[in-house]
């Protein structure tokens, strides 16, 4: 049979047991049912034989095989990167009726029921949507790669997820600081009392001594006060502190993660502070890679939120917290570089203008040009130019 896709007629037929579907890149059904039939007749007569393809791949093997080493070898630089999606392709190859299907055979029944599996083990919106799109990516892939003619399925993401919210007051920011700092005091404290207890003095058991214990205020001040995301912090190098006013940021998260950020005082009283040791790194640890993770305060960190009576949050909440209130002095453009953001809509969330701000943005700019100030008294009228305020899109 042939049929019409656009303006081209196609062409499909079943021989041998095996399926042919071509684009005739004719738009004369009359020229198109011609090919069909020269292409059934060649066929038929063994002029070029029916050609091998390659069996479509489950979905597994597709990740393992392809998506997998393409994964690798793109972000080999970026183990945050690498460890989000091996996590994610890990939920899709442990089910059973997701990972085994065929390419061009899964259904949407089957990504639906992939959905409810992952809700019935109380896995947040979120965490589904981000399997779903890995899977959306490799379906894409495939398609590009020509593992199949066609998307497999449509993939929507699911609605209701949640997104960090959280802004510390300046309370429960100092609430934090303080309670960080007593952390690092006890240590100090407990290492010092281990070294006069019977361990030490009579069977020489030396306590092993407190490394960093300013570790958990330090990072931080740093995430507070230069809204880095907490992998750009951690992986801070002393080569990335430049004269003394600013820390460089030279790779991240997105295409624009590459800035360079200007220091508050306190946060140059850390890093001056901290200067002086043997590692390149500004937040080293005892980890595989040397610096600071994620793990390494996690027990740390909520045991100061515990201490300092503060609501548990994620450390992402500092970087939250830090662009939150930069975005009411900052101007759009500079918030977004400074934050590292590729896409400007991920900025406006910050970005509340209202006709308050608008007067005193346009108030500090007139005076910066030496120019009359908005607004009228019994004493003075405004003579310049009208003034038009036009909305950031």
């Amino acid at each position: 049979m042939v049929y019409r896709r656009g303006k081209v007629w196609w062409f499909k037929f079943t021989f041998d047991g095996q399926q042919f579907r071509e684009s005739t890149k004719h738009t004369n059904k009359r020229v198109a049912e011609q090919i069909e039939a020269a292409r059934k007749t060649s066929l038929a007569k063994g002029d070029v034989g029916i050609r091998d393809r390659p069996p479509v791949p489950t979905l597994r093997e597709f990740i393992e095989h392809d998506f997998l080493p393409h994964v690798e070898a793109n972000f080999a630089n970026k183990p945050s990167t690498l460890a989000y999606y091996r996590i994610q392709v890990k939920h899709l190859t442990g089910y059973a009726a997701l990972a085994g299907a065929r390419l061009n055979e899964i259904p949407g029944e089957v990504i639906a029921s992939f959905i409810e599996r992952q809700r019935d083990a109380n896995y947040e919106v979120s965490s589904i949507n981000r399997a779903l799109q890995v899977l959306r990516r490799a379906f894409h892939l495939a398609m590009d790669w020509g593992k199949v003619d066609k998307l497999p399925a449509k993939i929507s993401l699911i609605p209701g997820e949640r997104r960090r919210e959280r802004v510390l007051s300046e309370d429960e920011e100092s609430a934090y600081l303080e309670a960080a700092r007593k952390i690092g005091v006890l240590t100090l404290e407990a290492y010092e009392s281990a070294l006069r207890g019977i361990r030490a003095t009579q069977r020489d058991e030396q306590p092993h001594r407190p490394e960093d214990p300013c570790l958990l205020r330090d990072a931080a001040i740093i995430l507070l006060d230069c809204g880095l995301r907490p992998e750009e912090c951690y992986r801070l190098r002393w080569e990335h502190y430049r004269t003394g006013d600013t820390i460089y940021v030279p790779y991240g998260k997105t295409v624009n993660a590459r800035r360079e950020i200007p220091l508050s005082e306190r946060a140059r009283e850390v890093l001056d502070r901290r200067s002086g040791g043997n590692s390149p790194w500004v937040f080293p640890a005892p980890t595989a890679s040397g610096h600071l993770e994620q793990s390494t305060l996690k027990k740390q960190h909520a045991k100061a939120c515990k201490l300092g009576k503060i609501t548990a949050f994620v450390p992402y909440t500092f970087r939250h917290t830090c662009l939150t209130r930069w975005a009411r002095i900052l101007d759009p453009y500079t918030l977004a570089y400074l934050a590292g953001h590729s896409d400007f809509g991920t900025t406006r969330r910050y970005v509340h203008p209202n006709l308050n701000t608008a007067r005193q943005a346009l108030e500090r700019a007139r005076v910066a040009q030496g120019g009359h100030k908005i607004g009228h008294s019994a004493e003075q009228r405004v003579t310049s130019e009208p003034v038009v305020i036009r909305a950031i899109a």
